[in-house]
């Protein structure tokens, strides 16, 4: 596996010990899929990361500065993830952040063997223990606060499964702890309404797409446990990883890799830019 870095767009740069991201999670991320030098769903996720700058006060870069960071980083490699963090950058030692930010950019860039004719392979999955919390203010954006998906990742190690399904402190189904989660029900997709926790993933939003164009129904709305025992099809998604069936949730269900999830998948892979 080979990689490269850049901070600011200087591959080798360091990070300030001050920068407000280490200090105190105050940023963004998005992780992208590319092939042949190019991000997938690019302007999907600066679509994401602009809405996620307004939400936390931050300056947008411009997004073609981005875009010619995410080609420097993956020249020579081939199929990559990239990993964009977005940081207000260094600042004083405080928790209010300064009027007049100095942004800081790092792109990461890792070859990866990830295919998507493999999206459809079943994963395994179990209930996580660790709650989300709930906070409308943050809901949706990919902020770099994630102790919450670092907890619950810690328990599949345990557990020995592929994903987790988290709910967040009401009792609702929320995501996965690296996705979105869909579930299916006689014909019909249901997903959980992210008002007021939880990433709106772009995998996620191609999916609502795929839906709308195939004339499948869709539900978003409030899941609770009992409609994961019931349904008939569950499947998570994200930007890298695409669509993965869920073939069982440990000791609780068990789930034939049913025709909706791979039909969506199957309508996603051949409309790909």
């Amino acid at each position: 596996m080979s990689g490269r870095r850049l901070v600011n767009g200087v591959e080798g740069a360091g990070l300030a010990t001050d920068d407000r991201g280490l200090q105190y999670g105050d940023g963004l991320f998005e992780t992208m899929l590319a092939r042949d030098g190019k991000v997938r769903n690019f302007d999907l996720h600066m679509q994401r990361l602009e809405l996620g700058c307004r939400a936390l006060g931050m300056p947008m870069p411009v997004s073609e500065v981005i875009e010619a960071e995410c080609t420097k980083a993956l020249r020579g490699l081939g199929t990559a993830v990239v990993k964009l963090v977005l940081t207000r950058g260094s600042g004083p030692r405080s928790y209010a952040p300064p009027l007049e930010p100095n942004m800081t950019r790092i792109i990461s860039a890792t070859s990866t063997q990830s295919q998507e004719q493999e999206w459809g392979k079943p994963v395994t999955a179990v209930i996580c223990e660790t709650r989300l919390g709930i906070n409308p203010s943050l809901a949706g954006y990919k902020h770099i606060n994630r102790l919450e998906q670092v907890l619950g990742a810690a328990e599949l190690r345990v557990q020995g499964v592929d994903e987790g399904l988290m709910f967040a402190t009401d009792g609702r189904l929320i995501a996965a702890t690296a996705s979105n989660v869909f579930l299916v029900k006689e014909g019909r997709v249901l997903t959980p309404d992210i008002r007021d926790c939880g990433i709106a993933g772009v995998m996620r939003q191609l999916v609502l797409r795929a839906a709308e164009d195939l004339s499948v129904p869709v539900a978003v709305g409030d899941f609770t446990l009992a409609d994961v025992q019931t349904a008939d099809e569950v499947f998570v998604t994200n930007a890298v990883r695409g669509i993965r069936c869920v073939s069982e949730i440990k000791d609780m269900a068990q789930y034939s890799i049913g025709p909706v999830a791979l039909q969506l998948r199957d309508h996603i892979v051949a409309t790909a830019g």
